[in-house]
């Protein structure tokens, strides 16, 4: 097996939406394809990936040093001993060069690339990812439906009580039995009437989460700290700055409900010190990692490690992302659960288009690779590479 080619576009995401830091106007994404020398009836396999929803398109870091390297590098440095691509391999070769530290200059070109080579690498043994990666990370054991909960509740112009309150009763009429919803873009007053509103409509305090994105400084997270521990929300995801491991400490020893972090955070290194200093507890926080923004599902699998060493379950690992990508990876590796984003960020939110969720469960899908041939406006855009 060979690396034939990785292109890589610019996409738009399209979207009016706004979290409590900012909107997604401008907002772009990065699609990679990894084109391969195996395939069928003279069609080469081709891998794809995008980096996810949040941070913008990558493309410049990819074509300067990640791909030129893969490309140049000697094909037999690249096999594992089987003859098919290693994913941890080709990650050293991009690595190559780069001075330790400062992750996120490269861990999100790295990611999406990693995990496009993954997506081929499935399709070429003819499997869905999540069950590749249970066979190389999970003894064989995958989940065969995955917990999906709905990341909502975002700040529209004009949006009443009565509008947010309308947007709970139609996640739960599409299955879903807990949603999140934003924290931090209004005064602290308006913000706790939405998340009042939204849990008359949700039942109780674990069928609801809610996200700051990071807007909080140390005295506005623990002000929000104090006025929602006693809803026992399922989650207070992002109140500060994501490696503000003091503030984090801070308000673990206040705040009795779990928190949550982890979509900012972009290497294992990352989030050994937010568990080593950021007062998180095992069994009761929630890590959220985005695997293509964090050098990909190798990476991830040798973070879910470490967190096991040191007393983390699965369970408390729910990938940021809600998307395919983070799908096979909760599947495969049997984690806490996944998200999703009815109705935003495009062609790039969601999962397949035969996908339904019942009682809060979502099905993977059996597609070779990840899937996204299962979602047929995503696949036509990623398909402008290579047609």
């Amino acid at each position: 097996m060979r690396i034939v080619d990785i292109r890589d576009m610019a996409v738009p995401i399209n979207s009016t939406i706004r979290n409590a830091v900012f909107d997604f106007s401008e907002m772009t994404t990065s699609i990679v394809a990894v084109v391969t020398d195996i395939g069928r009836n003279g069609t080469p396999t081709v891998g794809f990936a995008f980096n996810s929803t949040g941070r913008y398109a990558c493309g410049a870091q990819m074509r300067a040093r990640f791909i030129p390297r893969l490309l140049r590098a000697k094909p037999d440095t690249l096999l594992d001993d089987k003859g098919g691509i290693d994913p941890a391999k080709a990650l050293t070769c991009m690595m190559q060069g780069e001075k330790p530290g400062a992750h996120s200059d490269r861990s999100i070109a790295i990611g999406t690339i990693e995990t496009a080579l993954w997506d081929a690498i499935a399709k070429i043994e003819d499997k869905p990812l999540y069950r590749v990666l249970a066979e190389r990370f999970n003894g064989g054991k995958s989940a065969d439906k995955v917990f999906c909960y709905v990341g909502g509740g975002w700040y529209r112009p004009g949006q009443t009580i009565a509008d947010v309150q309308d947007e709970m009763r139609r996640h739960l009429d599409a299955g879903y039995t807990m949603i999140k919803i934003k924290v931090g873009g209004l005064p602290i007053a308006e913000d706790l009437r939405r998340v009042e509103a939204a849990l008359a409509i949700v039942g109780f305090g674990e069928r609801l989460a809610v996200d700051a994105n990071a807007k909080f400084n140390r005295e506005e997270a623990l002000t929000y700290a104090k006025a929602l521990a006693p809803l026992k929300l399922r989650w207070f995801e992002e109140p500060v700055d994501p490696i503000d491991f003091e503030a984090y400490a801070e308000l673990a020893s206040v705040y009795d409900p779990p928190l949550g972090t982890g979509e900012n955070l972009y290497s294992m290194q990352d989030v050994k010190n937010l568990v080593a200093f950021g007062g998180f507890r095992a069994g009761w926080d929630v890590i959220q990692v985005d695997p293509p923004q964090a050098y990909g599902y190798g990476t991830y699998a040798q973070t879910l490690a470490m967190l096991e060493a040191r007393g983390w379950s699965r369970s408390s690992l729910w990938p940021h992302g809600g998307n395919q990508m983070s799908l096979a990876l909760t599947a495969g590796l049997s984690l806490g659960g996944c998200e999703s984003y009815p109705g935003v960020f495009g062609v790039f939110a969601g999962y397949a288009d035969d996908a339904r969720v019942v009682d809060g469960y979502l099905k993977p899908s059996d597609r070779p690779g990840i899937g996204f041939e299962g979602q047929q406006a995503l696949y036509a855009t990623m398909r402008k590479l290579i047609d």
